[in-house]
């Protein structure tokens, strides 16, 4: 079962909670999407849109990791589909979104305005906004920028989208997993491997298939590592491709914001209800990132998830997200 305590010590906030190993607060169950809809969105883009829930519910925005990951109807399960107007899209070149892979008129700025774009065209006035990873930094960029359209913020795992989040995850968490890493590096000439970012965007952005696909395997192996899994089985296809694709261009530009930009965005969140969440164990973005986040925000609420990874499905964010979802749509 989930409990909470309370720490000997405080940061600035309203309250820090602590969750133990979890669980079984089960999900809400899957839901089919009751609308789904392409938007014509500029720069040749088209963006898929799905409702899901209550029509009349709570209007609720879900923004997806990645970069360059998409939507699905196992985001939505922490979330009460009864209470809740369930929003999500895939951004652009990612998921069902057309054309797939593409970076063209591809930036954080083209996605803020989507969100606009798509809120206008669904009619909601206000809405609660949640995302993990960098779907938490999307969502702090959002709310920073359009902060009367925004209720309130359920983040999990941020990403603060600067070199150290960067150096970490290509390399600094090889220290943890050394076999990981090094069967990471076995798709990087040698050459290469002192200079393993510059390399990596120069792979994605190019022509090269077969190259392509030889590097996503091995980047989507050592993501698997960092959440505490295997090698993946599933062949890489067309749009795993397109996922590393989107997210080498994204990563090689700082997602178009920066740690520096990031931090500040948060800083003119005060007053608007934010709950940051964070597994102790995330080893793909780094437990300080939130907490330099509620440093950064007072009044923000941090909640640590002992036990927990990066995974949201994982038994103890599973549970955490659950329940932090209940209480934040009943403030």
């Amino acid at each position: 079962m989930i409990f909470w305590s309370w720490p000997s010590w405080r940061p600035r906030g309203r309250y820090h909670r602590a969750m133990s190993e979890p669980a079984d607060t089960p999900l809400y169950p899957v839901v089919d999407a009751f609308d789904v809809t392409w938007l014509e969105l500029g720069g040749g883009h088209r963006v898929h849109v799905q409702q899901s829930g209550n029509p009349q519910g709570l209007p609720v925005l879900l923004l997806h990791g990645g970069p360059g990951s998409s939507a699905s109807a196992m985001q939505r399960r922490f979330f009460d589909p009864d209470r809740c107007r369930i929003v999500q899209f895939d951004q652009r070149g990612c998921g069902r979104s057309e054309p797939p892979g593409e970076l063209r008129h591809n930036h954080t700025g083209a996605l803020l305005e989507d969100i606009e774009a798509i809120r206008r065209h669904l009619g909601i006035a206000r809405w609660r906004v949640s995302g993990g990873s960098w779907g938490a930094t999307l969502a702090v960029a959002y709310a920073a920028r359009e902060r009367a359209r925004v209720v309130g913020l359920l983040l999990r795992a941020l990403f603060l989208t600067g070199p150290s989040d960067l150096d970490w995850f290509f390399g600094g968490a090889g220290a943890l997993l050394p076999d990981a890493w090094q069967a990471f590096l076995e798709a990087v000439p040698r050459s290469r491997q002192r200079h393993l970012q510059a390399w990596l965007w120069r792979v994605f952005g190019g022509d090269d298939v077969a190259l392509q696909t030889r590097v996503a395997q091995a980047w989507r192996d050592w993501e698997s590592a960092l959440q505490g899994g295997g090698p993946v089985a599933a062949p890489v296809d067309d749009a795993t491709r397109h996922r590393y694709r989107v997210q080498a261009h994204y990563l090689s530009r700082r997602c178009f914001l920066g740690e520096r930009r990031v931090l500040g965005d948060i800083g003119r969140l005060h007053g608007l209800p934010v709950t940051w969440l964070h597994g102790r164990q995330d080893l793909v973005c780094r437990p300080a990132n939130s907490w330099r986040a509620g440093r950064t925000l007072s009044g923000s609420r941090l909640v640590w998830v002992e036990g927990g990874g990066h995974h949201p499905f994982s038994p103890p964010m599973a549970a955490a997200m659950r329940q932090c979802a209940d209480a934040w749509l009943a403030e």
